[in-house]
């Protein structure tokens, strides 16, 4: 596939209910051919979920969040969600999926893939119910850490050929699907004097607006060139340094998306 994808992680935070007309189909979702490797996590997830205290450890889920095991056990029933629509939190706030027309929505599910801990990379359409599941979960004889990487590399790599990918995915789950000819550009603020810092938290948001901008402009790239180009269009900046390319957050402020 040539042109732009772009890698983004999931998020904590997901949306509640869904099309309970539509539970979860491994075969619906892309890169079909890792349903065995899903259905593995599926069954340790469900496992691990199964009680209070193994869950407590195996998912770090405290007091307020204990709850969120039960999404775990009703997977196989619970109602559906485009991925881009089913992830909340301060990168997919910004794209307001939920509002956006069918266009910018076609654009996502053609050109974002989500690296999720419990079912690998995936289309930004996918149909998926919400669960509870992170980069670092443990998962008894399932190791996340050694389970995804290789299989998520090969499908990455087949679906990307020929294009340019572009990684917005925090390190945790760059890990679990290394992409070696990916760009994945530092967020950084700039300040008065030109002085630079690399955000941290708040550079979620800057991606989920660069990402909301790619699909509402419905961009039309696949080399970073065109990238760039197509960033000085729309007032985004992208700057190269010797050690790969920095995204300037201010340029993706609100008034100038």
């Amino acid at each position: 596939m040539t042109g732009l994808t772009v890698l983004l992680p999931p998020s904590e935070t997901k949306r509640e209910g869904g099309d309970t007309d539509r539970t979860l189909d491994l075969r619906a979702l892309s890169f079909p051919e890792l349903a065995a490797e899903r259905a593995a996590v599926i069954t340790a997830a469900r496992s691990v979920s199964s009680e209070e205290s193994s869950a407590r450890t195996a998912l770090k889920l405290g007091p307020k969040s204990i709850e969120e095991r039960f999404r775990n056990l009703a997977l196989d029933t619970s109602g559906t969600m485009p991925a881009i629509d089913r992830y909340t939190g301060v990168l997919y706030d910004p794209l307001g999926a939920l509002d956006a027309d069918a266009v910018t929505r076609a654009w996502w599910f053609d050109h974002v893939v989500v690296q999720s801990a419990m079912f690998g990379p995936l289309g930004g359409g996918d149909p998926i119910p919400a669960y509870r599941l992170s980069h670092d979960s443990r998962l008894g004889s399932i190791r996340l850490a050694s389970h995804w990487p290789g299989v998520s590399a090969r499908v990455i790599a087949e679906r990307t050929e020929g294009g340019l990918v572009l990684d917005l995915r925090s390190e945790g789950y760059r890990q679990l699907g290394p992409v070696s000819h990916a760009v994945a550009p530092r967020v950084v603020s700039v300040d008065g004097t030109g002085r630079r810092k690399a955000l941290n938290h708040w550079n979620k948001t800057a991606k989920g607006r660069l990402v909301a901008l790619l699909g509402r402009s419905g961009a039309a790239v696949s080399s970073m060139a065109e990238l760039v180009d197509w960033a000085s269009e729309h007032g985004v900046v992208f700057e190269q340094h010797a050690g790969g390319w920095d995204l300037v957050a201010e340029s993706l402020e609100p008034a100038s998306v």
